[in-house]
């Protein structure tokens, strides 16, 4: 069950000492309800977000967040033209903790919304550029996991491998990926730092640049394609230039086989699903991630989908990468078949591609501030509006929605966000 809104804003006061709360709201975005989160404000005008995990997976996920956040000094910080979360305090709540961050405003969009618009889709290629570019020693000094070009290869095989010992993995996408991990130029990369769990949900935007990068739990030091598989199946008509931006950004610095590498890391993503249905014995799952590996054979066997082992010769040149690309059009990758490749890391919400999109309305600085009293904090429950029919929302200035104290119905528990 979602705790109150007005429960968690008070408890902020507990995590930071001095803190106002002037108003507040349930902060929601598609997700499977990982945590309870809600956006506040404070007397002296601060806009902060509070989160507090539902399951000892998004605690552990909560934890690795907090490493990285603290890894990103400031220095590292102004290396980046968009915001990261910053760290305001934490406290204990049911036997877990609640953690205050900055809350960043922008929209979230789909992976097909970012790469919709060109001067958009390039912010976002300039995006990806900039974390890759970092200097990867802090990565180290934090102590968050590095892997070389090798060890990334067999951390793939090892993956296939057990994806092939569930007997339903397809023996032509098995062939596939063996092809792929036997090849060697495939493997010949340098390694940089890396979001590592970087998806079109961690991104947030105000409709032509990126605002702010969220969900930094997988931080590290590794293959830049990790970061590029969604991009790779996404169907923007500017996606392209968002690839190109990319690559003339990192000057040099970006392999002629990333593409083929994001886009086998796309089609993993599959095997990740299939074997997190088999891990969770969810038969809905297991079966959910075996109609998609299918789909994805249908689009190897009418060759829609690229040959991930290309015979190529040496790493080459910015220019010559780009040629490559101008020869491999997206719109050739798989997509809808193949493409919404997703693991319990994701939105679980964007396996339904039917799920309606979130009701439009005012922003929360639109409504009236919520005044706390904090003297009865915990059997604060407000009326309802007597206007309003249950569920309806709020859409925040990060194109979530929240909805006020005791209008929270089963859906939208089921909603409340991982994000900021």
């Amino acid at each position: 069950m979602a705790r109150p809104p007005l429960t968690l804003a008070a408890l902020a006061t507990a995590a930071v000492p001095g803190l106002e709360v002037s108003a507040a709201r349930a902060h929601t975005r598609r997700s499977h309800g990982a945590f309870d989160a809600v956006e506040f404000r404070t007397t002296d005008d601060r806009h902060l977000i509070i989160r507090v995990p539902r399951s000892q997976a998004a605690e552990s996920e909560q934890s690795a967040d907090l490493v990285a956040l603290r890894a990103l000094t400031p220095g590292i910080r102004s290396r980046l033209d968009f915001a990261v979360p910053s760290f305001i305090g934490q406290a204990p709540i049911d036997g877990t903790r609640a953690v205050v961050t900055e809350f960043i405003p922008g929209v979230v969009s789909t992976a097909d919304e970012l790469t919709a618009h060109e001067r958009l889709a390039e912010s976002v290629g300039l995006a990806i550029a900039a974390i890759h570019s970092l200097p990867a020693g802090f990565v180290g000094d934090a102590g968050l996991a590095r892997q070389d070009a090798t060890e990334t290869r067999e951390s793939v095989v090892t993956l296939i491998g057990r994806a092939a010992d569930t007997g339903r993995l397809p023996a032509a996408l098995l062939r596939r990926w063996e092809e792929a991990t036997d090849d060697d130029t495939l493997w010949r990369f340098r390694p940089t730092v890396v979001h590592g769990t970087l998806t079109a949900d961690s991104i947030l935007n105000d409709g032509e640049t990126v605002t702010g990068v969220l969900g930094w739990s997988g931080l590290a030091e590794g293959d830049p394609a990790r970061d590029l598989h969604w991009l790779l199946t996404s169907r923007g008509a500017a996606a392209e230039r968002a690839l190109g931006a990319y690559i003339a950004a990192r000057e040099g610095g970006a392999d002629a086989h990333l593409p083929q590498r994001a886009l086998l890391y796309g089609e993993l993503e599959l095997a990740r699903w299939l074997l997190h249905g088999i891990d969770e014995r969810d038969d809905a799952i297991v079966e959910d991630a075996v109609g998609l590996l299918d789909g994805l054979v249908e689009s190897v066997h009418d060759h829609s989908s690229e040959s991930l082992s290309p015979e190529t010769g040496p790493i080459l040149a910015v220019g010559e990468v780009e040629r490559l690309l101008d020869e491999t059009p997206l719109d050739r990758l798989p997509a809808e078949r193949g493409g919404v490749m997703l693991t319990d890391s994701y939105d679980f919400s964007e396996l339904d591609r039917h799920e309606a999109r979130l009701n439009d309305a005012p922003p929360m600085d639109a409504t009236a501030p919520i005044p706390l009293d904090l003297s009865d904090w915990g059997d604060a429950a407000p009326d309802d509006d007597s206007g309003r029919a249950p569920g309806d929302h709020l859409r925040g200035d990060d194109g979530s929605t929240g909805v006020r104290s005791g209008d929270v119905t089963d859906d939208q528990a089921r909603r409340n966000s991982a994000s900021s």
